[in-house]
């Protein structure tokens, strides 16, 4: 079985959604970092929209569970960060046209 690249654990992210804004959480830059190990484990760094975010406990989770469903994916760890703070700067274009601030 072959390893997963970035870009599949990226199609996954794409299908992952912040409950409060209509854009998917790689749109909105979320996502620090990823990291596909040789062994098939996936790292990722991600940050919330703010620290006191509603879908704290779950999205990570959430997160862990769709990557792990990808073929070569032996195990994912979604690592918290809030270094940078997340801002709407981090947005895509496309994120920031859906939610009206282009």
């Amino acid at each position: 079985m072959s390893l997963p690249t970035q870009q599949d654990v990226i199609d996954v992210l794409k299908t992952i959604f912040d409950p409060e804004i209509p854009v998917d959480i790689y749109e909105l830059g979320l996502i620090y970092e990823i990291v596909v190990k040789d062994d098939g484990f996936v790292h990722i760094d991600m940050t919330l929209t703010s620290p006191n975010c509603p879908v704290a406990e779950s999205l990570p989770k959430d997160v862990e569970d769709k990557v792990n469903t990808l073929g070569g994916v032996t195990g994912c760890k979604v690592n918290i960060v809030f270094d940078p703070p997340w801002t709407q700067d981090m947005m895509s274009e496309e994120a920031k046209l859906e939610l009206g601030f282009l």
